[in-house]
């Protein structure tokens, strides 16, 4: 009945068509699903209360926090893997902040479960006053890749909870080898994307447009992702993400190199 549910959910949500897992295969336990039914059936929505007292949140905003809770419990239990799927809300919020995201296109090039469109959507809210009502959500576009399967599944049903309209590409794919919005500029751009990575390089890249200020070295990705991110922002676009700490001094492989052209462009 739950797989046949989620079969109804797709049909009326075209973006999550093969995104929501059935259940049917992971064996579950009977009464482990009963009591996830009565524990939903058993919640007003719609009146919500928690001591007794109403809570003020509208049902996808209750849905939403159950969702966030569920990722940074699932992000913990897998260690250090976990960073794949969510990044600490602090560092979104902070980013998000800095950026003041109220219209235009946003984009994470290495998105996880979605977490900087979430607080996007929360910032917006909380500067109704400041944001004028004609744009107030109707001027957002939300543009995202993940190349984790999972994740992006993860995502699309994040955003498909809280009603976020977005363009998360036609499959899960590479950033790097298979770009799914290549032909767009972005007004704003925040990532938390893997620090690190020594395993991205193709051949295919070498004369790659994204790298304007110099090729990056193939056993590490870091300035693969800060060019990446430049070459899609817009003339007057902002962006902001986070890189390990190396990144600001390395002067291996070409990144010293990098760096200076960035700074002699005055980007930063």
């Amino acid at each position: 009945m739950i797989d046949a549910a989620f079969e109804a959910i797709e049909q009326d949500n075209p973006k999550l068509k093969g995104k929501i897992q059935r259940i049917a295969g992971y064996k579950v336990q009977a009464d482990t699903l009963i009591g996830l039914v009565d524990l939903f059936s058993d919640t007003h929505f719609s009146q919500p209360t928690f001591d007794g007292k109403p809570v003020h949140l509208a049902a996808k905003d209750i849905l939403g926090h159950v969702y966030e809770y569920f990722l940074g419990q699932f992000a913990l239990a897998e260690g250090k893997k976990g960073g794949q799927y969510f990044t600490p809300k602090s560092i979104v919020t902070l980013i998000v902040e800095m950026l003041e995201p109220y219209e235009g296109r946003i984009y994470d090039p290495a998105m996880g479960s979605g977490g900087f469109f979430v607080q996007t959507e929360r910032f917006i809210e909380s500067h109704q006053d400041k944001t004028p009502y004609s744009h107030r959500n109707k001027n957002i576009a939300i543009y995202g890749q993940e190349y984790n399967p999972t994740t992006w599944q993860l995502a699309a049903m994040n955003m498909a909870i809280r009603g976020i309209e977005f363009d998360f590409g036609n499959q899960n794919a590479d950033t790097f080898t298979n770009p799914q919005h290549l032909d767009k500029k972005m007004d704003f751009i925040m990532a938390n994307p893997p620090f690190n990575m020594k395993e991205w390089w193709s051949e295919s890249l070498a004369q790659d447009p994204r790298w304007q200020y110099g090729t990056p070295p193939a056993g590490n990705a870091n300035f693969a992702w800060l060019q990446h991110m430049i070459y899609h922002l817009s003339p007057k676009g902002r962006m902001a993400l986070l890189l390990a700490n190396g990144s600001m001094s390395s002067n291996t492989n070409n990144e010293g190199e990098i760096r200076k052209n960035i700074l002699r462009a005055d980007l930063v």
